[in-house]
């Protein structure tokens, strides 16, 4: 019996989600990769230099490692990427479901990213989330930045340790958040309220931040869906954060 077109679809898609992999570069990327137990690792190319630097790790993980002549490395990676002598190819991390990563912390705070596309930019979200103890930074599967080595670089080590999850609707992700007692507030510099006026009398619950792209912000289905459009305060009428920035200070104001 032949399979319906929507079976053979879904299955081409699982087996070329399987394939996935993404080149990790760059010692500190490569080295906290080598490290995370969670991490599967299935290509190491480094030149003599850089495996003297990483040994420890090397020899933690047990990766069979391929050296390179520092001229002509090998790895299939952008060939401006500063690489440092290190690559590392490896399958991206499963952190389960967006309730798996929103019920759990003591007091906990998500941050949503609207079409953020830049990899350098989701990169340090990734980087600010981890050091303000947020629970995780929450793409879509479409129109956001993928887990590169771009990405990791960036990011510094925190792609190993802060949840990175796809969502396939964020309007619907933001309700399934309210329906678990979550705030989700969407920042707009147009906005009426500041977060710390929308956040008077409720810092004990959950709060999830949702940003946009520099430029086109959110989209307008993502504001009709947010709880409440928030802004944070500018000193002068000129200017506005960019992405990682506007997150970052978005978050400690949740905080504290």
């Amino acid at each position: 019996m032949k399979k319906p077109k929507w079976v053979v679809e879904k299955e081409q898609a699982k087996k070329a989600a399987a394939a996935d992999t993404v080149w990790l570069f760059g010692l500190h990327a490569v080295r906290d990769a080598l490290l995370n137990p969670k991490r599967e690792k299935l290509r190491l190319i480094v030149t003599k230099n850089a495996q003297d630097k990483l040994e420890d790790a090397i020899a933690q993980s047990g990766v069979t490692v391929e050296q390179a002549d520092p001229r002509k490395f090998s790895a299939p990676i952008d060939p401006g990427s500063v690489h440092q002598g290190a690559a590392l190819e490896v399958k991206p991390l499963n952190w389960g479901s967006l309730m798996d990563v929103a019920i759990g912390a003591e007091v906990p705070r998500l941050i949503l990213l609207d079409r953020v596309t830049d990899p350098h930019n989701v990169g340090a979200v990734l980087r600010s989330a981890e050091v303000l103890g947020a629970s995780a930074v929450i793409g879509t599967r479409h129109h956001s930045a993928p887990e590169t080595g771009a990405l990791a670089k960036t990011a510094s080590g925190a792609l190993e340790r802060q949840p990175y999850l796809k969502v396939r609707n964020l309007a619907d992700a933001i309700i399934e958040l309210q329906g678990a007692g979550y705030l989700v507030l969407g920042l707009d510099g147009e906005a009426e309220h500041t977060v710390g006026e929308a956040l008077a009398g409720n810092k004990e619950r959950p709060v999830a931040l949702v940003l946009g792209a520099e430029g086109p912000g959110l989209r307008q289905k993502t504001k009709e869906t947010v709880d409440m459009l928030v802004r944070i305060p500018a000193a002068g009428a000129f200017g506005s954060l960019n992405v990682s920035n506007a997150a970052a200070v978005a978050l400690y104001a949740t905080l504290h």
